[in-house]
């Protein structure tokens, strides 16, 4: 990840600078005219491209701009084409709700106490009821409000919690913050970007679950003949059954371009992945790899995903199946993304972790603000929060090899914020770059539920490409 700015708090990072670092370059490529048919899963650009289903937005109207399908060639010589993640869908320029002017970050942290902070939920709750329109009485909407607003046993722990970590989420944030607004990097004022994330084609969602659920019906693969893993080359052909039985690596310094059912998505350079769920995870253990860290994003059960039908949910029993002691070197660490629920945060702690052997080490917070400095929900909001927690821990083991692999590393905070601008697409994390702070250089890192790749990582996850398509990208130039 980009990182902006370093205090003891934690880190203000540039999520959308470290996604164009990757390296999303196309290296030696004829482009064909759109409109060819290709039916591989696996090219280069030379081999099919077509015409975007919406134009470039570039973020200087100066650059040139270019369909897929035009032939980019400079003096006769095969050219780069260059992707960059479309800048959009990082334009938070406002709150998604505006904090009152004395809880806004600038002010500085008040003293709440946990009593307080009921007190204020309550007067929310009051002046929705206050301000219904239904036929029934003020004074009823106020009763009826007053009844939903009992808070349950879940709440109360939330509450707890939060009134033990706001004043360090605070105060870390509005250090980080200031760095930011010095630097320029942050602007009190923004100009609004000529975007069009609204216009986002709903082809997009091109069903990644839904083809991992399909491949269960595919015939049964010889484990004995069948290769583990598979390199990513230019003008090589394979049907989707292969893309589903083993992991795919791209091990060039040059992004590659892989099709799947008629969808086009970048692999970045020296990255590897696995498209499946997790009933078929037998590859990713095939590829005998041992992991010195593993993040993981588990998509936990709640009233909203059930709602929504987002995305499927496991229940902690299946997470807790997750074969991370298969996976894992010794001394790794693991760092698990929770929700605000304390139910998840208590069962990482107390039964997750203990089940995979991993120690409990650190509480970690993102922190989502906008380009203006401001936390994109209110700080004491009662619903949602502007931050999301990591659980980090290593695994216990061969004492004498967790002190060999810890030797000239620095240990782990017990509490760090990583401070930085949401993309505005559901559940795309920031990647966690700042942890080679932590870690020896050249580890083998495993993203587990990932919906995106690096370089360098492996990713597994039945979403595992939904990020990398290529639409959400912007065809920036051609250099020689």
């Amino acid at each position: 990840m980009s990182v902006v700015h370093r205090l003891t708090a934690g880190w203000l990072v540039d999520h959308l600078s470290f996604i164009n670092k990757c390296g999303y370059e196309i290296c030696d490529s004829f482009a064909h005219p759109a409109g060819v048919t290709c039916n591989s899963s696996v090219t280069s650009t030379e081999d099919c491209h077509s015409t975007s289903t919406f134009a470039p937005t570039l973020s200087s109207s100066d650059s040139p701009t270019y369909g897929l399908g035009d032939a980019i060639e400079t003096e006769g010589k095969p050219a780069k084409l260059r992707y960059v993640f479309r800048e959009e869908f990082f334009d938070i320029s406002k709150p998604h709700i505006a904090a009152a002017p004395e809880e806004q970050l600038c002010q500085g942290c008040p003293e709440v106490s946990l009593t307080e902070i009921k007190a204020d939920s309550n007067r929310e709750e009051y002046q929705e009821g206050g301000k219904s329109d239904t036929g029934d009485s003020v004074a009823t909407a106020r009763k009826k409000r007053k009844r939903k607003c009992v808070f349950n046993q879940g709440e109360l722990d939330a509450l707890e919690y939060h009134s033990k970590v706001r004043k360090l989420i605070w105060e870390g944030t509005l250090h980080l913050v200031q760095e930011g607004l010095k630097s320029g990097f942050l602007h009190h004022t923004t100009a609004k970007l000529n975007c069009r994330k609204n216009n986002v084609p709903q082809h997009i969602v091109c069903g990644l679950a839904e083809l991992c659920e399909m491949a269960k019906q595919f015939p049964a693969v010889n484990e004995s003949d069948h290769q583990a893993v598979h390199v990513l080359e230019d003008e090589t052909f394979h049907p989707e059954q292969d893309l589903l039985s083993c992991v795919m690596k791209n091990s060039s310094n040059c992004a590659k371009i892989i099709v799947l059912m008629g969808q086009k998505y970048l692999v970045p350079p020296r990255s590897s992945f696995l498209l499946s769920d997790i009933s078929c995870l037998q590859p990713l253990l095939n590829y005998k790899k041992k992991y010195d860290v593993i993040v993981i994003d588990p998509p936990w059960e709640n009233k909203s995903v059930k709602r929504s039908n987002r995305y499927s949910h496991l229940s902690s029993w299946q997470i807790k199946q997750i074969p991370v002691p298969a996976l894992a070197a010794p001394n790794c660490l693991v760092v698990t993304w929770v929700t605000n629920r304390q139910k998840h945060l208590r069962f990482v702690k107390d039964e997750l972790y203990p089940h995979w052997s991993v120690k409990p080490l650190a509480e970690w917070h993102w922190v989502k603000i906008t380009r203006a400095g401001e936390f994109v929900l209110p700080l004491d909001s009662l619903h949602k929060k502007p931050y999301e927690v990591l659980v980090l821990g290593r695994v216990q083991g061969d004492v004498k090899e967790a002190l060999r692999k810890s030797e000239g590393v620095l240990p782990i905070p017990e509490h760090q914020l990583i401070v930085s601008i949401p993309c505005s697409l559901h559940s795309h994390k920031p990647p966690l770059a700042v942890l080679a702070e932590f870690i020896k250089p050249d580890v083998e890192c495993l993203e587990l539920f990932a919906r995106n790749l690096q370089p360098g990582w492996t990713s597994w996850g039945n979403e595992v490409l939904k990020f990398q398509h290529i639409d959400y990208f912007t065809l920036l130039q051609n250099e020689n």
